[in-house]
């Protein structure tokens, strides 16, 4: 018999699977409901317009009550996300209710590409400049734009 937290998630995959939203998208692994992988698209007309960013999402036996940890696989210049992808987001912390879905997480992580709070900064050099600089940042955000192409052009050959 499935768990409160797999039989939530089979819910959330079907809501998202009912989505009109084509700029997030995710799915379980195959072999594990609690490992996720999702794509959001750079959201449009903003620096991050064009980007293919990938995501993993991890789920304990707790979730709705606990939130899942949430990743960019993708590399990001952003003052809300660690260089090792991890993301300083309230919803995914002290704000999180079971309320949240994937859905709802995922839009959240779109919105925050371009609504950062450089107050609370997990890279504090990108919130620096985000502050002092904002065209230095947003040519350091193209840059993540474009290379996300790079990196998802690489792993579809490799994948041949």
């Amino acid at each position: 018999m499935a768990s409160k937290a797999r039989r939530r998630l089979i819910t959330d995959y079907k809501k998202m699977m009912k989505l009109d939203n084509f700029s997030i998208h995710a799915e379980p692994d195959e072999n594990n409901m609690l490992e996720w992988y999702a794509v959001i698209l750079g959201p449009d007309d903003t620096d991050w317009e064009g980007g293919l960013f990938k995501l993993s999402l991890e789920f304990t036996e707790e979730y709705p009550n606990k939130p899942p940890s949430v990743k960019f696989n993708t590399p990001m210049y952003h003052p809300n996300i660690y260089n090792n992808g991890k993301i300083c987001l309230d919803i995914l912390q002290k704000e999180w209710t079971a309320v949240y879905d994937v859905s709802a997480v995922l839009v959240s992580i779109q919105q925050l590409l371009t609504d950062p709070n450089p107050d609370s900064p997990a890279n504090s050099e990108a919130a620096k400049l985000f502050v002092d600089d904002r065209e230095a940042y947003n040519d350091k955000v193209r840059e993540c734009v474009t290379n996300s192409f790079f990196v998802e052009a690489t792993n579809s050959e490799e994948g041949s």
